[in-house]
């Protein structure tokens, strides 16, 4: 099966492989993945091997103009994917280098979608093709339930409810020795380099940190990511806590981040992998949410969650702004507001999972 990146986009992808495994029980699976996000499918009992597409080592050789040298690393990745002599592709990614990659792979079935969740010609590749059906013309589909739809086109009856992701077993992650008070509240305010425009403000998320600290007297860990400006708006936060807050400890891989979440009493960040690897291992989410797309960026359904969104005239939107208005207009009441509400799991007034809340 293939689903190369990003690090969200795979995190989703985790409970429909379960599915796909709990249909296939004598299969062979394996999952082709680019470098990054592929250090989460460490120890999954549903993937047999993961083969992994040396993106990073490809574009280094192209900027430095080391053609030989790029092309002996691409002659010899192809040799290790035709040399496993794969009977069905799955292409959860459905872009063009996934369609050409499943056809290179050499398989006679490739499955993909179809438009318009297969783009860049990609479905030129397949021999079948899913057209999945939406509620209503122009409406979305949360890519969880997008995934395990591609499963159901196979035969495969894909329960909602699936065990979407093992953690490892202590003694094999970086947090067995990392000391934790409680069950502490994670914040992971960091996006990937490129979208800065998801992020909420450093006085948003330290003044957060300081009401959930003082009403609950619980620790408040901010995590930080592998992006280059992560580490420098994590550091902020702690200090405009004035106390509240302290640096989470350090993680070695997305296995490590998912058991650090997994000992939390609450995730709170905006639409990143790291907020999917969260709602995966169970822990209640409260996302929140400028520029992307409230629907097909929901969290994990089987884990409670909140959306805090204000609507914009120009969001949803794919590009973002650098005035980031959409991550702004939401009030740091508001935030603690719904926090407070998850924690405390009231009947009244908790939300059902994947609930979006639009304060007024």
């Amino acid at each position: 099966m293939i689903r190369l990146g990003a690090v969200g986009d795979v995190v989703r992808t985790l409970p429909a492989v379960s599915a796909l495994r709990a249909g296939l029980p004598e299969a062979q699976i394996t999952w082709l993945v680019e470098p990054v996000p592929s250090s989460i499918l460490a120890g999954q009992p549903w993937i047999d091997d993961v083969l992994v597409f040396p993106r990073a080592e490809l574009m280094a050789h192209l900027r430095h103009f080391r053609l030989i040298a790029f092309a002996r690393c691409l002659r010899l990745f192809f040799r290790d994917l035709r040399s496993r002599k794969f009977e069905l592709v799955v292409d959860f990614h459905s872009i063009l280098k996934s369609g050409l990659l499943s056809l290179l792979s050499g398989a006679g079935r490739r499955v993909a979608y179809g438009r318009p969740f297969g783009r860049e010609g990609s479905w030129l590749f397949a021999t079948d093709l899913a057209r999945l059906r939406l509620p209503a013309p122009g409406s979305k589909l949360p890519r969880f339930q997008r995934n395990l739809a591609l499963v159901r086109f196979l035969g495969i009856e894909a329960a909602e409810d699936v065990q979407p992701l093992r953690l490892l077993p202590a003694a094999e992650s970086g947090m067995a020795q990392a000391s934790l008070e409680g069950r502490p509240v994670a914040i992971h305010p960091g996006t990937s380099d490129s979208t800065p425009y998801k992020r909420y403000t450093v006085k948003g998320y330290a003044e957060v940190a300081r009401a959930l600290h003082k009403a609950l007297q619980v620790p408040v860990i901010v995590s930080v990511g592998p992006a280059q400006a992560d580490r420098a708006f994590a550091e902020a936060i702690v200090s405009e806590s004035q106390g509240a807050a302290v640096l989470a400890p350090q993680t070695r891989s997305l296995g490590d981040l998912a058991a650090l979440f997994s000992r939390c009493s609450l995730y709170i960040g905006s639409d990143t992998g790291p907020m999917h690897v969260a709602s995966l291992v169970g822990t209640p989410v409260l996302q929140l949410l400028g520029p992307t797309h409230p629907i097909e960026n929901a969290p994990y359904g089987g884990t409670p969650s909140k959306t805090l969104r204000v609507p914009q005239p120009c969001s949803p939107c794919r590009r973002g702004c650098a005035e980031a208005t959409c991550m702004k207009a939401i009030e740091p009441a508001h935030v603690i507001a719904a926090a407070l509400e998850l924690l405390r799991g009231s009947a009244a007034s908790e939300p059902k999972p994947g609930t979006e809340a639009t304060p007024g």
